[in-house]
């Protein structure tokens, strides 16, 4: 005889008795709030560094200044004879002059030549903010003044007016008086356009923001920056020394072509 078995009925789980997946809740709980502290004394701690960073690159720039800048302008930057005073110029105008290598001096002249960088990046900052911690002066510029995203034609006719007179009117510079010149502007980066502008570097006005405004100078690095990426239509620049060498180019190749076709019909002749 075949007795059929009937299922067990399942026992009630006790009411005391933890579901197997509770301990994984409470793990994954506890996990979430100690990330959560962490993240938070993470980011003030990463605050406090920041704040402390400030005095610290202070500190590193004022060593700096002292192995590589004291001997010409003196160990307080209060100038020598040999070099100017730096209080009050600013961060602007140390990483102008750091930052495309004109300083440290690598000997005495009309003016500072332009060298091979002998700073890291990190380290002309540290000097621009040694300089700019003992006096008020020219910040760097902000970075949406250096996008040369302004107006071209505007920046060209500022340029004309400002500019041109000793740079060229493409930037390609020129000769000034007792072995003195303005430099060519190209490939020369936006933010150092930006601070020469504002600083005046050796023979070069200072254009502030009363006379140039920041707007303004964007636009100028909008010409500049126009004139670099779009070479001459026309063909062969010449340097874009203007109508000087265009002429000089047509009385030594123009006249010379002429000369050497009479004497050649001449030799032909006889």
């Amino acid at each position: 005889m075949t007795t059929i078995k009937t299922p067990r009925a399942r026992r009630p789980r006790k009411a005391g008795r933890r579901h197997p997946l509770a301990s994984v809740a409470l793990i994954a709980i506890g996990l979430l709030f100690t990330g959560g502290a962490y993240a938070a004394f993470s980011t003030g701690t990463a605050l406090a560094t920041t704040d402390a960073s400030s005095q610290q690159t202070i500190a590193q720039g004022e060593k700096l200044f002292a192995a590589n800048c004291a001997t010409c302008h003196g160990l307080s930057a209060q100038g020598s004879s040999e070099g100017p005073s730096l209080i009050g110029v600013g961060a602007a105008s140390v990483d102008f002059q750091v930052g495309t290598g004109r300083m440290p001096l690598q000997m005495q002249g009309p003016q500072a030549q332009k060298k091979p960088v002998q700073f890291t990046v990190e380290q002309t900052a540290a000097l621009a903010a040694y300089v700019a911690s003992l006096a008020p002066g020219p910040a760097i510029p902000a970075a949406e003044l250096l996008n040369a995203s302004g107006d071209a034609s505007a920046g060209a006719e500022l340029f004309r007016i400002n500019c041109a007179m000793c740079h060229n009117v493409a930037g390609a510079g020129g000769a000034l008086t007792e072995g003195k010149f303005a430099p060519a502007i190209e490939n020369v980066s936006a933010q150092h356009i930006y601070e020469a502008m504002l600083t005046g570097p050796q023979n070069m006005p200072v254009f502030n923001d009363m006379n140039i405004s920041p707007e303004d100078k964007r636009d100028i690095i909008t010409y500049l920056k126009y004139v670099e990426d779009n070479p001459s239509p026309g063909g062969l620049a010449l340097g874009s020394l203007g109508p000087v060498a265009e002429g000089l180019f047509i009385w030594i190749f123009g006249l010379g072509a002429i000369v050497a076709l009479t004497v050649w019909i001449t030799a032909k002749s006889n």
